[in-house]
């Protein structure tokens, strides 16, 4: 399964919930990142000056860690993805992928939101959190990144018809309501 939306659309907190509600990982490419900068690592240092000019980490770093993520045994029984795929790229890897292991993306939570709400959002997380990433001109630029580079995506995953449209604006569990209400209607329940 995977959860995309626009920066700020709240796919982190939906896919946490979401992921223990199915009994599966939530794997986040940002956290990864993130990880990797408090870290100091190597990787993490590449991701940070690309990450501050609001640009995506490009599709081969993402591609391998990716790889490496979904080969480990915990994702057996499935998982959840965040932050991946971001381009029409990354979704022919991870096709890729998953068909030499016999499986496919069976859903796309795709969580629907207003940029300008995303954006007050964006900014208050950052003042809380002390995201110096999170300026209003870096949050913008990626919102446009996003819709020309990411939102491709969802209609490669349309034609497939693995798309979940939801409403992410409201409280977080009425967001969480509606994306178990929206996968239960297409044939998907939760682990009991």
């Amino acid at each position: 399964m995977l959860i995309v939306g626009a920066p700020g659309a709240g796919k982190g907190t939906q896919a946490t919930d979401l992921a223990a509600a199915y009994g599966v990982p939530a794997i986040s490419t940002g956290d990864i990142f993130r990880a990797n900068i408090k870290n100091g690592t190597d990787l993490g240092k590449q991701v940070q000056e690309i990450t501050a000019q609001g640009q995506l980490v490009p599709d081969s770093l993402t591609n391998e860690l990716i790889r490496d993520r979904l080969a480990q045994r915990d994702v057996t029984p499935g998982f959840l993805l965040d932050g991946y795929p971001r381009t029409v790229g990354q979704v022919d890897f991870l096709t890729d992928l998953l068909a030499e292991q016999g499986a496919s993306i069976d859903a796309v939570v795709q969580l629907v939101t207003d940029t300008d709400a995303v954006v007050e959002r964006l900014l208050k997380r950052s003042e809380e959190q002390g995201r110096v990433d999170d300026t209003e001109e870096v949050i913008r630029h990626r919102q446009e990144v996003y819709a020309t580079e990411t939102a491709p995506i969802i209609d490669v995953y349309a034609a497939r018809g693995a798309v979940v449209e939801v409403d992410g604006m409201g409280t977080v569990e009425e967001v969480a309501q509606r994306i178990l209400a929206a996968l239960e209607a297409k044939g998907f329940s939760p682990a009991a």
